[in-house]
């Protein structure tokens, strides 16, 4: 069962590598399917605090992929903000549950379940919960064009 509470993940894990993702035997050209669950024990060990304000997993990175770099899974509590950060990949937030309020730029907008928000590399973004419940979020990162 995961717990969602923020001291569990600070004492865990403050950040995670590429090498902290599942380990799984490839062959030399072999396209595999790889079957990664959330809460699966290989999945917890890559539990990490989320700028500041959530929980995330990385569920696959570029270790596996080639034209993407992570695709990873985040909890964020009601109230809580994953502060405004950069990244040099662009990115998509897909709410899985819950609401918030995105800011992308000087941008901001309400977002609910089943929304996709893209996110431009190398722009300022931050989300926050606004809800009352916890707000899941796929997200997906890739390297521009």
């Amino acid at each position: 069962m995961i717990e969602y509470g923020l001291h569990r993940a600070r004492s865990t894990l403050d950040t995670v590598s590429a090498d902290a993702i599942i380990q799984q035997p490839r062959s030399k050209g072999a396209q595999e399917m790889i079957v990664v669950n959330v809460e699966s024990p290989e999945a917890e060990r890559t539990t990490y605090v989320a700028h500041r304000g959530g929980i995330a997993r990385m569920l696959l990175t570029s270790h596996f992929m080639k034209s993407m770099e992570f695709f990873a899974w985040a909890v964020v509590p009601p109230g809580n903000t994953l502060e405004e950060h950069v990244d040099a990949v662009e990115e998509v937030y897909f709410m899985l549950s819950g609401e918030g309020s995105m800011k992308v730029g000087d941008e901001e907008r309400a977002v609910k379940t089943w929304d996709a928000i893209w996110l431009p590399a190398g722009v300022p973004h931050a989300f926050t919960n606004t809800g009352k419940d916890n707000a899941f979020i796929a997200v997906v990162a890739a390297y521009p064009r």
